[in-house]
């Protein structure tokens, strides 16, 4: 099978999109074979906002249902491919809209969210997040990743801090993610997770999503696709070649000011990081060149069924097992 051929035939999972959300985006993602993507909807929001957000989201798929579906089921994903579409999973990379009730957990899973981020980069009533003073899971945290559990959400641990992300591996019954990040090993960076955390998760029946933003790579903005399939073939050596997939963090159509809201707490009050000029590597700048991805993973040696493995096949049997299905 050419590089083509088999990047057309495999079930192509994005771990982690936060893009613009509109019909170029939706283009692209089909240009680029993406069978479905875990689409954020919730960062800094509360309850009532979050909840505009997804009715917002419904609209949009509704109105572009020719290029994409909603995804509750891993039998979506799979109808994706057949159809020729792009599956949507609703995500958060903040427990925030859940605010102080463990009820809302079972509201946002009834509303398609199928993953959710435990903390975004600071401290929630969950846990802490990764850029200050890690306290812990939280009592209160506790309940909720019970909740997740039940209801079958996924916990997400990319922006949290090491002390919580432990206490949530060890607490959740069900597998937990970083669905997109990347091993300090290559680059020191607060949200990069150290070789012995990669190893921890995925010793606990845990998976990791890889992420391709440039601030995380050790070469920055000059960074290219090969630098990035080099953090894929990194990681995979610490948690193996079934318990890692894609989770590139594409931030496609954004302007500044939204990078603005992302890096200061709550959306407004302190910075916590600056990440000055964000260029994606060279060979996948956008969504639509997903294929040279796979064609770069396989030329450096990847064998043909550990890529379909990477591209997604391990997300859909890691969600298969969180959703109870």
């Amino acid at each position: 099978m050419s590089p083509a051929e088999l990047h057309a035939d495999s079930i192509v999972i994005d771990g982690l999109i936060i893009a613009k959300w509109n019909r170029e985006l939706f283009e692209d993602m089909r240009k680029g074979g993406l069978t479905a993507a875990n689409c954020t909807v919730s960062v800094w929001e509360g309850f009532q906002a979050t909840v505009n957000n997804i009715t917002a989201s419904n609209k949009l798929i509704r109105e572009n249902s020719d290029l994409v579906i909603p995804v509750r089921t891993t039998a979506d994903i799979r109808k994706a491919k057949e159809q020729g579409k792009t599956g949507i999973l609703y995500g958060f990379q903040n427990a925030h809209a859940f605010e102080d009730q463990i009820g809302y957990v079972e509201v946002f899973k009834q509303l398609g969210v199928g993953i959710v981020q435990m903390c975004y980069n600071t401290q929630n009533l969950v846990g802490t997040g990764c850029y200050e003073r890690d306290g812990g899971l939280s009592g209160f945290g506790r309940e909720i990743v019970a909740e997740m559990n039940r209801v079958g959400i996924m916990c997400d641990l990319s922006h949290v801090g090491s002390k919580t992300s432990e206490e949530v591996i060890l607490e959740s019954k069900k597998p937990v993610c970083y669905s997109h990040c990347l091993p300090s090993g290559l680059k020191e960076h607060p949200r990069n997770k150290s070789d012995e955390e990669l190893k921890f998760i995925a010793d606990h029946g845990g998976f990791v999503g890889v992420t391709m933003f440039a601030p995380f790579l050790a070469k920055g903005i000059d960074s290219t696709i090969d630098d990035y399939a080099e953090a894929i073939e990194y990681v995979m050596n610490i948690v193996g070649e079934d318990a890692i997939g894609i989770g590139t963090d594409f931030t496609q159509g954004h302007d500044k000011e939204f990078f603005e809201w992302l890096t200061h707490d709550k959306g407004y009050a302190r910075r916590l990081t600056n990440f000055g000029k964000i260029v994606n590597p060279l060979g996948i700048r956008t969504v639509g060149e997903f294929p040279n991805l796979t064609e770069t993973l396989l030329k450096r040696g990847m064998p043909e069924r550990v890529v379909r493995k990477v591209m997604g096949e391990n997300w859909v049997r890691v969600l298969k097992d969180v959703w109870g299905e």
